[in-house]
């Protein structure tokens, strides 16, 4: 069973719509448990993509997830008529691109990353907290996926300065 079938908010998007289909992951958030662990793994396929690019096409690529983003999941977001609903996952699609930014090739750096993103989107430390609860619309929405990807970030990179 999904969401899709529980929930009135997100009886309200169609995955036929391309936003609310990109909004919802490819419909990886209509997950019943973890919507945004499964929004995260829906981004691996396009990460494993992008990553065969160059740095600055991956780069530009990226950013504009993020720009696209804020409409993305604002759009949804007024359609579902909920702030921030856990169904809407592209915010951590972004995330996890931008975790993996100059990422060391191998699936070990890509599971390393993943978790990294996953521990920061879920801890949500300073100041991710405080712009989740104070930043509204798309762009709150993407805000804190978007600091918990520079900060996975960050962590991957020493993690493979200190072991790769």
């Amino acid at each position: 069973m999904n969401l899709l079938s529980q929930d009135p908010a997100v009886k309200r998007l169609r995955l036929s719509h391309p936003i609310h289909f990109l909004a919802l992951g490819f419909g990886s958030g209509l997950a019943a448990k973890a919507p945004g662990t499964f929004g995260t793994l829906a981004a691996v396929p396009l990460y494993l993509l992008m990553c065969q690019l160059s740095l600055p096409v991956y780069l530009a690529l990226t950013v504009f997830s993020v720009i696209i983003g804020v409409y993305i999941c604002d759009k949804a977001a007024k359609d579902m008529q909920v702030h921030d609903h856990g169904a809407i996952v592209w915010d951590e699609v972004a995330g996890l691109l931008i975790t993996m930014i100059a990422a060391p090739a191998g699936l070990t750096w890509l599971i390393v990353g993943f978790i990294f993103f996953r521990f920061f989107d879920i801890i949500k430390p300073w100041p991710i907290r405080w712009l989740d609860a104070k930043v509204h619309g798309g762009f709150g929405i993407m805000i804190d996926d978007v600091l918990a990807g520079i900060f996975a970030a960050i962590c991957l990179q020493i993690a493979a300065y200190t072991f790769g």
